[in-house]
């Protein structure tokens, strides 16, 4: 874990703040990559991603802000500023760039596949690098296990913080006791479905939808499974986590867009 990489004066860099810009960079560049192999102008690209960090990021927190509101924002709700402390939620972060998506389609009469078969096919490379800073920083842990893979995380850690209330380890303790690094594993999973869907979009971009179908089939299989390995808080509804029930949604979505899809290429083949 090392959450402050290094100060210039009274300004303190995070991993996870380098993390996340890293990977917004990274999927910034490979988006115009791959516009460029398919023979498309990515100027556009500049302002809507631009707007797309934005909106993520506010999503982001606010759902975050949201699931943790009894256990951390309560009894000081003044924290809810504090993003240099971490505490971002991706399906909210996805939320937002999705609505910033759909407000760009609309104003500049793109169609809404066009964008997201794009950018859903680089995403996963960025929220891997989002994970990687998650693990810097030790959010997002995962459960005890005595394993060999297990991960100590250190004392004021949020790992730590959560064993001491649960008893399970003394203040004086100077780090957490073994917890799965679900970080590193969602960060893999996500590096994984970045290789195919960056292999499938020069394939199949005309197919516009396909890509999207795919990548919110995969990812909310890989976050489901997911959600069973982590032992941070999580908010519940019904027999699901927060996150495994959006999960479900998005899968059915999805399923929905794949269907469409192929509706659409059977009518064209008929005609």
């Amino acid at each position: 874990m090392i959450s402050e990489l290094f100060h210039i004066g009274p300004i303190c860099i995070y991993s996870y703040g380098v993390c996340m810009a890293i990977g917004f960079l990274l999927a910034w560049m490979l988006a115009g990559r791959l516009c460029r192999k398919i023979g498309e102008n990515p100027d556009y690209l500049s302002a809507l991603i631009t707007w797309i960090m934005v909106g993520s990021i506010i999503g982001a927190r606010i759902a975050y802000v949201l699931e943790h509101w009894t256990v951390e924002f309560k009894q000081y709700p003044l924290h809810v500023f504090r993003l240099d402390q971490g505490g971002l939620m991706f399906y909210g972060g996805f939320i937002g760039a999705a609505l910033v998506i759909f407000l760009f389609s609309f104003i500049t009469k793109r169609k809404i596949f066009h964008i997201t078969d794009l950018l859903l096919s680089v995403l996963p490379l960025g929220h891997a690098f989002g994970r990687l800073g998650c693990f810097l920083h030790g959010c997002c842990f995962g459960f005890r296990t005595d394993g060999v893979w297990g991960v100590c995380f250190p004392a004021h850690s949020p790992a730590w913080v959560e064993q001491v209330k649960a008893g399970l380890i003394s203040m004086q303790s100077p780090h957490s006791l073994p917890v799965l690094p679900t970080q590193l594993i969602e960060a893999a999973a996500n590096a994984l479905l970045f290789v195919f869907l960056f292999a499938l979009y020069p394939r199949c971009y005309e197919k516009r939808g396909f890509v999207t179908g795919v990548y919110l089939c995969g990812y909310s299989v890989i976050r489901f499974l997911m959600e069973y390995l982590r032992g941070d808080p999580r908010l519940a509804v019904g027999p699901f986590s927060i996150g495994q029930t959006i999960s479900i949604g998005l899968f059915l979505l999805g399923v929905a867009i794949l269907f469409l899809v192929s509706r659409m290429r059977h009518e064209q083949y008929v005609r």
